[in-house]
């Protein structure tokens, strides 16, 4: 039986994968929100958090002010994600709570998700399991389902990041060129991967293939909308897998309708859950997940601990190991 005798409370917004939990529970008095399918409704958040010392969250709460403000002993705010971009973080900071996130540890299976969604989008492999499962395929033929090759395309990554950097690195090994622009260039990791910086402009201008790899603030707020499509090639495939605010979702849709880019492949949008009716889904050009970039079994583990350890440490006074450092 665990000993929760001067134990801090804790609520967990999702059920979260074992390390976690087990790590919490050692450590800490655990409430969970357990219906994992839907996330924590407002009015039941702001009733658990009245007593918690630390509050463990996913990307899909918003934990603004007055989430905040209902909880008079919030010590620390642990989200188990990369982004914090849900979180109020100014309001946080006047309170002095710390904020813990999860960043490195999810980078290479993100950018394997990135680099499969590319491929799936390229050669058309969604379209082409649809078409079989319809009964479109009768014949073998020169021109059905045909695609885009990878190897020897042009790849521009907006951001290089961590992520940025993994995607590079998948590209290199299919042969592919490498472009990025970043706000701060790196000549160290141009010369060390072989890749080449270019002007913002000049990356959507010759890119065959563009992905994003920037965080959600206001700068990047619809980086990606109806002037920059039109700079694209007609043959361009688009890859988000950073947030979905990057993209302005009414410009993508007129862009695939209308052949101003070739294809989009998203794990993000500007809403989630997506609505299944709409319009983009309807679009045989677009591959779209349920924003599953770091959803391997390995990964999430990883994940789950990560800021279970970082919310312990900082409920027993020590400073955690990945701070929101503007927090």
């Amino acid at each position: 039986m665990t000993n929760n005798a001067g134990k801090k409370n804790v609520y967990i917004t999702r059920l979260i994968p074992a390390p976690g939990v087990e790590y919490l529970q050692e450590h800490c008095q655990c409430r969970f929100w357990e219906q994992d399918n839907e996330p924590v409704p407002q009015a039941v958040l702001l009733k658990e958090v009245a007593d918690v010392s630390g509050l463990y969250c996913m990307l899909s709460e918003r934990i603004d002010a007055s989430v905040i403000d209902a909880a008079p002993h919030l010590e620390v705010i642990s989200t188990m994600s990369v982004g914090f971009d849900h979180i109020d973080v100014d309001a946080a900071s006047a309170r002095g709570i710390s904020i813990t996130h999860t960043p490195g540890v999810l980078t290479e299976t993100t950018a394997d998700l990135a680099f499969a969604l590319l491929m799936a989008t390229s050669r058309r492999l969604i379209e082409a399991n649809r078409a079989i499962s319809k009964g479109h395929w009768k014949a073998w033929s020169p021109l059905f389902m045909a695609g885009r090759d990878i190897y020897g395309a042009s790849l521009g990554l907006i951001g290089l990041g961590r992520i940025g950097k993994a995607m590079a690195r998948r590209a290199r090994g299919f042969g592919m060129r490498v472009y990025y622009y970043s706000r701060q260039r790196d000549e160290e990791v141009e010369a060390k991967q072989g890749i080449s910086y270019l002007p913002f402009d000049e990356l959507l201008q010759y890119s065959d293939f563009i992905s994003l790899h920037v965080p959600a603030t206001g700068e990047t707020f619809q980086l990606i909308s109806t002037r920059e499509f039109n700079l694209m090639k007609p043959t361009a495939v688009l890859i988000n897998t950073a947030r979905g605010s990057v993209v302005n979702e009414e410009a993508l849709f007129a862009a695939l309708v209308s052949g101003q880019i070739r294809a989009a492949g998203l794990d993000v949008f500007a809403e989630e859950p997506i609505s299944p009716d709409h319009p983009l889904l309807e679009l045989p050009n677009l591959v779209a997940l349920p924003h599953i970039g770091s959803a391997s079994v390995e990964t999430r583990s990883k994940m789950a601990y990560l800021a279970a350890e970082d919310m312990v440490e900082v409920l027993a006074g020590r400073p955690p190991r990945f701070p929101v450092l503007n927090a």
